[in-house]
């Protein structure tokens, strides 16, 4: 019991109903400290957003590269592709749901937030664009040269950024969500927007269905494998998932699960589950990308423009091969792309961390069971590559025998 009460999840949760609380209590001059909490939090958190993309992302792809083959280039397309593709169905349905939902949209009535009583600016290192071209560069740099020095600096660079973002990042957070929700109760946009994201909620888990099935049904007709006969296996491996809300510590029971299935290359189950673990988060993307256009409705009155979300999927596909298979891992590592391409403010930030959390056990364990079918291609892909490998040396050992026989 002590444990789950200190899940990231219920804290947050706590978070939420004390900032809903002491914003509909609190009287301007408390309003401005929390104006002032928010603000010094949400730099913070930002701050370290170019940290967390190069610290994930070039040691990825570093770590990635150095054993490049030819199974591993498909299975990273695979995962990428079905990230960008997931993510536009999250788009498509955010565009045709969202302005659906009984967002209000006038602001008459809204409590004007007071000055912050004291603010303090804590500028980023560098872009988080920049960040995204170095850490691509470096990592690609580190993987050609095979440089084990820098590949080892990567990767303590890499623990050294998660362990920021374990003991500095993640406790900041409960703070500043609580303070963004202090002053969306203050406003009044709490109490008239919150069955907004209570419905954004539920049609985001449906998009989860609707992809892991389409998934499923691609990976069966390339296949010709029995997909009930991998899905099965997955049960253990899915509450796992909605249980830690994290790819990596649902590793082994996925792994345990995949390896039973009599339809999966049991070399291919030891290579792809550990590997998709860490590459495939096609529902933390739909996730991410459906929250994103309604927190952009609710707070910014509209939905961004096609090029900024089509770029957006585009860019989120590369970040979410490179995150970590952490609670929020995903959200964590594309914070950059919200703020620099969507153009979220500090509010908007802390509003995504927050609804995001109520979901990120169904994300989770959707991306778990969705690499069930990845797997299905896997073992199709490797059983052809052995095929086509037996038919190309049949001449050769037809050579040899006739060379024999004229000896």
């Amino acid at each position: 019991m002590t444990q789950l009460v200190k899940t990231l999840p219920l804290r947050l949760l706590a978070a939420i109903a004390l900032g809903a609380v002491v914003g509909l209590l609190a009287n301007e001059t408390a309003i401005s400290v929390v104006q002032s909490v928010r603000h010094l939090t949400g730099q913070l958190v930002l701050f370290a957003v170019p940290l967390i993309v190069l610290g994930f992302v070039a040691p990825s792809i570093a770590r990635m590269g150095a054993g490049a083959s030819r199974l591993l280039g498909v299975s990273l397309t695979l995962g990428y592709t079905s990230a960008v593709l997931a993510s536009l169905l999250a788009a498509a349905a955010g565009y045709l749901i969202v302005p659906a939902l009984s967002i209000p949209a006038e602001v008459e009535g809204l409590r004007p937030l007071p000055d912050m009583l004291f603010e303090l600016d804590v500028p980023p290192v560098m872009p988080t664009m920049s960040a995204l071209a170095l850490a691509l560069l470096l990592g690609l740099a580190v993987a050609w040269t095979r440089a084990e020095r820098w590949g080892g600096a990567l990767e303590e660079l890499h623990a050294i950024v998660l362990r920021v973002v374990a003991k500095v990042v993640i406790p900041v957070l409960p703070l500043f969500i609580a303070s963004v929700f202090a002053l969306l109760a203050y406003q009044g946009r709490l109490t008239r927007q919150a069955p907004v994201f209570l419905q954004a909620l539920g049609a985001v888990v449906a998009v989860h269905l609707v992809w892991v099935t389409v998934l499923y049904i691609a990976a069966t007709a390339y296949s010709r494998r029995n997909p009930f006969e991998v899905v099965r296996h997955y049960g253990a491996a899915y509450l796992t998932a909605i249980g830690t809300m994290s790819s990596a510590a649902t590793l082994g029971v996925a792994l345990k699960g995949a390896s039973a299935s009599s339809v999966l290359d049991r070399r291919m189950v030891d290579f792809g589950v550990p590997l998709f673990t860490h590459v495939h988060m096609p529902g933390s993307v739909m996730s991410i990308t459906f929250l994103a256009l309604t927190t952009s409705q609710v707070l910014y009155g509209e939905l961004p423009g096609l090029r900024t979300i089509l770029l957006f999927v585009v860019l989120l596909g590369v970040f979410a091969v490179a995150a970590p298979g952490v609670p929020g891992g995903t959200l964590m590592a594309s914070l950059g792309l919200v703020t620099s391409v969507l153009g979220f403010d500090e509010a908007g930030v802390g509003l995504m961390l927050a609804i995001f959390a109520l979901q990120d056990s169904f994300g989770t364990s959707t991306n778990i069971v969705s690499d069930g079918p990845m797997l299905m291609v896997l073992s199709r892909y490797a059983q052809r590559g052995r095929a086509d490998d037996a038919d190309d040396a049949a001449p050769t050992r037809e050579l040899v025998g006739a060379g024999a026989g004229g000896a």
